[in-house]
Parts: C-alpha cells; sequence; structure tokens
C-alpha cells in the first residue's frame, strides 16, 4: 500500500498532504527531529528522529519503497529515494525524476558555491497560492499514475 512519506521540519504544504492522502485513504508519516503537533486523524504518524544532521532522510530512504511518495525540497533526500524508484515531490509541485535528478543535484551545488563565495544571496521564493495549487495537481496526478500501476487500492 502507499505512503506518503513528509520531511516534515520545514514543509510548508503539510495541510495540503494531509487533505489528499483523506481523500485516497492513504498513510502519512512525518519525519522530524522534533516533535510537532498533528491533526487527530488515523492516517498520520509522527516519527521522531535523533541523531544527527540528516537522521530524517537517513530514515526515510531506509523506510520508504517503490510506490510510496516522498514530498520534500531536499534535493539529495530527492536524489536517494528516486535511486530507490520512489517518487518524489518538492512543495511547489516539481516531480523529480530519473530525467532530472542530476540537473537538480548540480544547480543545487552551483548555488551553494555561489552563495559561499558571495555570488548569490537567499534561498527560493516563498510559497504563494499558485505553488500551493501546482503541488496539489502534482500530487494528484501521482497518485492517479499509482493507481494505473496498480500500486495503490482504488
Amino acid at each position: 500500500m502507499t505512503k506518503i512519506y513528509i520531511d516534515a521540519d520545514a514543509c510548508p504544504v503539510k495541510k495540503e498532504v494531509y487533505r489528499v492522502a483523506e481523500r485516497y485513504n492513504l498513510s502519512v508519516i512525518l519525519v522530524s527531529n522534533q516533535y510537532m503537533n498533528l491533526p487527530l486523524n488515523p492516517l498520520l504518524e509522527l516519527i521522531v528522529v535523533d541523531g544527527g544532521f540528516d537522521a530524517a532522510d537517513d530514515w526515510i530512504v531506509e523506510n520508504s519503497e517503490e510506490g510510496d511518495i516522498v514530498i520534500t525540497s531536499d534535493i539529495l533526500l530527492a536524489d536517494r529515494c528516486v535511486k530507490k524508484s520512489v517518487r518524489v515531490l518538492g512543495p511547489k509541485g516539481n516531480e523529480f525524476t530519473e530525467d532530472n535528478i542530476g540537473i537538480a543535484v548540480s544547480n543545487r551545488e552551483l548555488m551553494e558555491t555561489l552563495r559561499q563565495t558571495g555570488e548569490a544571496k537567499g534561498g527560493p521564493a516563498p510559497m504563494d497560492k499558485k505553488a500551493r495549487s501546482q503541488f496539489l495537481g502534482s500530487l494528484d496526478r501521482i497518485i492517479q499514475s499509482l493507481k494505473k500501476e496498480g500500486k495503490l487500492d482504488s
């Protein structure tokens, strides 16, 4: 059965995922370095990991499998999950695939170098209504695709 894993510490689309999961009756596992309040819903589970910087990422990679969906803005986590044939979606609706993850990793490294040298400042643009809508459309498209592949109960 398909599960949705959320790299939860800084995820801006948790509420959107909850709504979609409810519609499709999918389990959502939020993985975080710290406790957070969740709505009372048997579909939602919080896993709080102890340990280093990548402990949440490591837990998600270890527990997710083909047919699952991971929600993250962490490019390196996305890369690790894509290599396991897990579907990966960024919070602005961009799906990471075998075809585009290499470019995303390269761009991440380039931007990190530019920030370190002072050539680039700031981070990604804040979430807006259009990005949330794009995320919801992409998540629904992935779920429909998994249904067609027989990896999701109807």
